[in-house]
């Protein structure tokens, strides 16, 4: 995306990282790079497409948040980043270094020692069986980084301070403590690897409100004390704007607007961000009654013809559209008068106009209630239609017709299993009664 001072050709390939990353257009430094990253489960015709085309840069210093709805792909590009989940195209760079794909050991090791990662669920991202003491020892103990006994316990005391726990709960369980304890072990056993980059995926999303800002404010006085940058991967837009440098909006695996944080809450521009900001919570009782929520629908776009992609249009705002969506997005910015996301009902509107509101209601929740969403993918439905292939076939149609894909893919399995059986069992039939009447 962003435009380098210099070439980094040769680093991509190398072996080792080096001390500082590619310079951007802007004089920032690029930590991290996606440059049109795929990701791809499964293979033929269950393959789905987690990620497709993302591209963003992550300066360094800086927090970059990714955000959008369950099932968007927040956590998949998290984990692509600390080289769990493959690439199935596009590559990721460190400091213009590729780390992903196939790496020398040597880089690996260094990545694994700079990139470090705080899981959303406390409780499973921790060793049940092992001490505090152990959990946050590991990396030290993977990485030879201490010189001694004294001075391993000395950084896992100092660690265990600086996240407000206490040294007697070095010798305790995870079990032991509550949620909010939980995460601030795991922020400390990524801290005491003393990584650059910090992989936050939804840290805070199972905590109580109030032990949020604690952690929150923990992981700001590690970036200021330290010079991290973290990728934070959120849904909720309240908590981003509170962290973020810059954000980028994610719908379906492809990143649809990128831009800093601000910028994004004063413009934002396509219609998916929209959406999202429009859902955020309102701390007003009678506003949040009144508030029309904005709901999105990406059949308003229209790519057959003229297709899409992410376009800077000025002031470091990434916006992903077709030439004429482009094109209203940057006469809406230019214009400068800042984008209202949120519209509240007049309380005093006319009953009319409520009542028309509420037959629109009721006919929307109808026609979702035409296609029900149990679109489950059962094996029981594979078993049903194996056999009872006639029957099979018919639920197949009835599911394709209906939009349930997985379904629909289950009974033709079954079905077309089930009438294979019966066809070898009839061509065995026939040719024993061939040999009887010969």
């Amino acid at each position: 995306m962003a435009t380098l001072k210099q070439d980094t050709a040769n680093t991509s390939r190398g072996s080792r990282l080096p001390e500082h990353g590619p310079i951007a257009e802007n004089g920032r430094e690029i930590l991290l790079s996606l440059k049109d990253v795929d990701i791809t489960f499964g293979k033929g015709e269950d393959a789905v497409r987690a990620v497709q085309h993302a591209s963003f840069d992550i300066y360094k210093g800086e927090t970059f948040s990714l955000v959008g709805e369950s099932g968007s792909g927040k956590t998949t590009v998290g984990r692509a980043v600390i080289r769990v989940n493959p690439l199935a195209n596009g590559e990721i760079q460190y400091k213009g270094v590729r780390i992903s794909g196939k790496i020398p050991h040597a880089l690996d090791r260094e990545v694994i020692r700079n990139i470090q990662m705080v899981f959303q669920d406390p409780a499973a991202s921790l060793n049940e069986r092992a001490t505090v003491d152990y959990i946050i020892s590991e990396g030290l103990y993977n990485f030879h980084l201490f010189s001694n006994e004294a001075d391993r316990v000395r950084k896992v005391e100092e660690m265990v301070a600086e996240v407000g726990l206490l040294p007697e709960h070095l010798t305790r369980y995870p079990h032991e403590f509550s949620g909010g304890q939980r995460q601030r072990i795991g922020i400390a056993r990524a801290m005491v690897m003393e990584p650059e980059l910090v992989v936050a995926d939804e840290p805070i999303s199972a905590l109580d409100v109030s032990i949020r800002a604690q952690v929150l404010n923990l992981m700001k006085k590690f970036q200021e004390e330290k010079d991290l940058t973290y990728l934070f991967i959120a849904h909720d837009l309240s908590v981003v704007r509170f962290i973020s440098d810059r954000i980028g909006v994610i719908y379906k695996g492809r990143i649809v607007e990128i831009a800093e944080a601000e910028e994004l809450f004063n413009f934002p521009l396509h219609p998916y961000t929209h959406s999202l900001i429009s859902a955020i919570p309102i701390p007003a009782p009678r506003l949040e009654k009144n508030k029309v929520l904005y709901t999105y629908d990406p059949s308003i776009h229209d790519y057959s013809t003229d297709q899409p992609e992410l376009v800077c249009i000025g002031h470091d705002h990434f916006v992903y559209g077709n030439k004429a969506e482009i094109e209203k997005y940057q006469a809406i910015r230019d214009a400068g008068v800042p984008v209202k996301p949120i519209t509240i009902r007049d309380p005093n509107a006319p009953e009319e106009l409520h009542t028309q509101e509420a037959e629109a209601d009721e006919a929307a929740e109808k026609e979702f209630l035409v296609h029900p969403t149990h679109d489950t993918g059962s094996i029981w439905y594979m078993i049903i239609s194996f056999l009872l292939p006639i029957l099979g076939l018919i639920a197949a149609f009835l599911f394709k017709k209906f939009h349930h894909t997985r379904n629909y893919k289950q009974c033709r399995k079954g079905a077309v299993a089930g009438f294979v059986l019966i066809g070898i069992v009839l061509a065995v039939f026939l040719l024993l009664l061939w040999r009887v009447v010969a």
